[in-house]
């Protein structure tokens, strides 16, 4: 068998191609990126044909994984934890119209909001959809969950969720690669009904996923991915949960450790091995990345009275990543510190590239904005959120995809003039271009900028799909012509880039300024392939 080198995320996306995968949607984001880039940069996933080009946002990647399981293929859809919010409708309802070819939606969650707005723990949403969860503890095992998560879900004919943790996806360990299958043949669904959800139908596919439910918490009895290990200190049970048994080894193994064990990397709950392990020990500890999703349901769960500790108690530390040290201290466990760490590195805050576009934007921005005072720029998703530091200080919101140009609609409605939204050319397609419209057809005094650097800048330079549409896209939904705008973020266009911007920030109608220069990653990579870029507006004019 081969053995490769690999991130938790190219194990995944490995197992997906040997799995007979054909196809795998995705938007670019922290941690869930690598899975996709995986398949895209193979050549052997290129000779089998398999679909991998970016989507425009989740939702849209999430329905066309639906649409090419609908056909009788396998396929993957990719997010991080956020992105799965964006995805939600049809991740929802695919649990009613099931699936046909396998479907496994990988969602990445970050703890610790490594390069996230918030922490949150997709497992819920498993929950709440009646959806199959696999969680791997390490990356051999989500390799191997890869096959067995398509096999489950064309079992019942259910999307399945995988959900890792930053830790797992950027880390990185030898994977033993299993023989490949082949892809599914075209076949379309046997009930030509599934997919229509008219509330007729919705009701009875409702019926039959409640009907599901106890298969699903058997399949959970008897997987191999949920193992009870006996101990033989019975004061103290361990129930551990994806990546958390693996910090637990490390602690037991080192310490010597004899609790009793409860190992659980799939959901719903199994139940059984939840009364057996509580049946032999006097009360449990729950390791569990995320938040207190298995604590929270075992809050009563067990008829006679009984101690659960894990994050709600205050053992685990509610929020932040768990680690072995974590899991040493709620065993109350002494470490030992061996070697301190000097103080040689000084801490120092991101910033943006040297030479990057948006610096010279905001640096114009804030000149025209002088005038008006503080606190007027809503911002978004992307490289362009460090305007808020020194020495820009320029925007003053970050709220999630395409809220900056909603905002700034919605402050407008209330009177604050100017209000002025800074947006980036994917984030634009993601989810700005509806806040757009909304503006356009209240024709609100907003200007929207388009930071405009040709790329999916902050996850590493993937394709972004405005490039070379942005003005005839804000043309189609309506923005008057005479008000769309392109400037080349340059040094030496500051003073006419200022004019520009003052001119549009102060017309009572909506605006919008692209301002556009590639990415200065993206360029420098660029030219030492010496591939050329499509720009929207091709001389240095403004």
């Amino acid at each position: 068998m081969e053995k490769l080198l690999l991130l938790g995320n190219e194990a995944i996306a490995c197992g997906a191609m040997d799995a007979g995968i054909s196809g795998i949607y995705a938007y670019p984001g922290t941690p869930s990126t690598e899975i996709t880039e995986y398949v895209q940069n193979s050549p052997e996933a290129y000779n089998k044909g398999i679909r991998s080009e970016w989507s425009v946002n989740e939702k849209t990647a999430l329905e066309a994984a639906l649409g090419m399981s609908y056909a009788g293929k396998r396929s993957m859809v990719c997010m991080k934890h956020v992105g799965l919010n964006v995805a939600a409708d049809p991740y929802i309802n695919a649990a009613l119209t099931g699936v046909n070819g396998g479907l496994i939606v990988t969602v990445a969650d970050d703890p610790s909001m490594h390069s996230s707005q918030n922490e949150q723990d997709s497992r819920f949403y498993g929950k709440f959809a009646r959806m199959p969860v696999l969680e791997p503890s390490e990356q051999q095992e989500a390799y191997n969950m890869i096959f067995y998560a398509f096999e489950l879900s064309e079992k019942y004919k259910l999307p399945v969720m995988l959900r890792i943790t930053t830790r797992l996806a950027h880390s990185r360990t030898g994977i033993v690669r299993r023989n490949g299958l082949r892809q599914n043949n075209l076949n379309l669904p046997s009930d030509s009904k599934q997919f229509v959800l008219l509330p007729s139908i919705a009701r009875g596919r409702y019926k039959l996923l409640l009907r599901l439910q106890p298969q699903l918490e058997n399949e959970s009895e008897i997987s191999g991915y949920n193992m009870f290990f006996p101990g033989n200190q019975k004061n103290l049970g361990i129930i551990a949960a994806g990546i958390a048994y693996n910090y637990y080894l490390e602690v037991s193994r080192k310490n010597k450790l004899n609790y009793p064990v409860l190992k659980i990397c799939q959901y719903p709950l199994p139940v059984k091995l939840l009364e057996k392990i509580a049946g032999e020990t006097q009360k449990l500890l729950v390791l569990e990345e995320g938040y207190p999703f298995i604590e929270e349901q075992l809050r009563g769960f067990f008829n006679k009275p009984f101690i659960v500790e894990g994050r709600l108690s205050g053992k685990i530390p509610y929020d932040g990543e768990l680690n072995p040290d974590c899991v040493a201290d709620a065993l109350d466990i002494e470490k030992k510190v061996l070697h301190s760490v000097p103080s040689v590195v000084v801490n120092r805050p991101p910033a943006l590239c040297k030479g990057c576009s948006h610096a010279d934007m905001f640096f114009a921005l804030n000149e025209a904005m002088k005038k008006f005072g503080k606190g007027k720029v809503f911002s978004d998703i992307g490289c362009y959120t460090l305007g808020a530091l020194p020495p820009y200080e320029a925007i003053y919101s970050c709220v999630d995809m395409g809220a900056s140009v909603t905002m700034a609609k919605g402050a407008a409605d209330a009177g604050l003039f100017p209000a002025v939204a800074v947006i980036g050319d994917s984030t634009f397609t993601h989810s700005g271009i509806t806040g757009l419209l909304d503006a356009v057809n209240d024709n609100s005094p907003v200007t929207i900028i388009i930071s405009d650097n040709l790329t999916t800048g902050m996850t590493g330079g993937q394709k972004s799909s405005a490039s070379g549409r942005l003005e005839s896209i804000c043309k189609g939904i309506g923005v008057d012509p005479q008000h769309i705008r392109i400037i080349n973020p340059l040094k030496k266009f500051h003073q006419e880039n200022v004019t520009i911007l003052l001119k549009e920030i102060e017309y009572k109608g909506v605006s919008v300024i692209i301002s556009q220069r590639e990415c200065i990653q993206t360029a420098t990579r660029r030219k030492k392939t010496g591939n050329s870029v499509k720009l929207t507006h091709d001389s240095n004019e403004n």
